[in-house]
């Protein structure tokens, strides 16, 4: 039992299930579904966003033994080989893979690519060389949703990519404030971050410019959606709210009121996501 907990401690369990969320919107958005079909984009999903994770955990367990917040991962911990850790990895991610082409060769090229970008561009490629790997893995974190709308329809439209793009712009401004927050732990690491290259104030400069992006992008998704004004009502309360928030932040920088806006991160697209599905 202890090695199971060790292995949902590695998935992330948290950030599994709201990837997996904003693939189950995209998918929603369509005029219909099939229920054994999005149960299956539920398990693809899962076991290639599983999979993808464990292979982060097992390429950064170097730099996670270097940090205070990561050092008590399993792997650097020594409660799980990390051996191990790449073949559960590698068989997860090509089980999600080849579920995935098998309900749909688009989707199953979408789930790919998010693969890629997760795996390959962000944490091996970018994460430890540039602080905007953030953007690159901000791509990855988009696909699910963009996924979900490609097996509902068969096609990448329009709603499909403005839907991605909103959780692009969303990733920083969940992971500015935490990098913020964790600058010491990054800086002991090697991983360059945006608060230990351009500085804290530059850093949160950037949390309400993508909090408005991202809000003209939810009014743009809602607009295709032909929203009630219940949905257009949602996202510029919830909008109102964390631009307010990213701007004391902006003001008055310190890392209690970052880890707060971080968390507070998440209810914001959860809010997001809840006023597509209103639509």
């Amino acid at each position: 039992m202890s090695r199971l907990r060790d292995y949902i401690i590695m998935i992330k369990p948290f950030q599994t299930l709201m990837l997996i969320f904003t693939g189950v919107v995209g998918y929603l958005t369509a005029a219909s579904f099939n229920f054994s079909q999005l149960l299956n984009l539920i398990g693809s999903m899962f076991l290639t966003i599983s999979g993808a994770t464990l292979l982060n955990m097992w390429y950064d367990a170097d730099i996670d033994a270097l940090m205070s917040r990561t050092k008590g991962r399993p792997i650097p911990a020594g409660r799980v080989p990390k051996g191990e850790v790449l073949v559960v990895g590698l068989l997860l991610s090509l089980a999600g893979l080849i579920w995935a082409f098998a309900m749909s060769h688009l989707y199953g090229i979408v789930s790919a690519l998010g693969f890629t970008f997760n795996v390959v561009v962000y944490t091996v490629w970018t994460k430890r060389r540039t602080p905007w790997s953030i953007l690159w893995g901000g791509i990855a974190g988009a696909m699910p949703i963009l996924g979900g709308r490609v097996l509902a329809t068969g096609a990448v439209d329009a709603l499909g990519l403005l839907m991605a793009s909103v959780v692009l712009f969303w990733i920083p401004i969940h992971n500015i404030p935490f990098e913020v927050r964790y600058r010491e732990d990054y800086r002991r690491a090697g991983v360059p971050v945006l608060p230990n290259v351009y500085g804290v104030k530059f850093s949160m400069v950037l949390v309400p410019i993508f909090v408005v992006l991202s809000y003209v992008l939810m009014l743009l998704c809602a607009s295709l959606l032909e929203a009630p004004p219940l949905t257009f009502i949602v996202i510029t309360l919830a909008f109102i709210f964390f631009f307010a928030i990213s701007l004391l932040n902006v003001q008055h920088p310190d890392d209690h009121r970052a880890f707060i806006l971080f968390k507070l991160a998440s209810s914001y697209m959860f809010l997001s996501m809840v006023a597509m599905l209103l639509a």
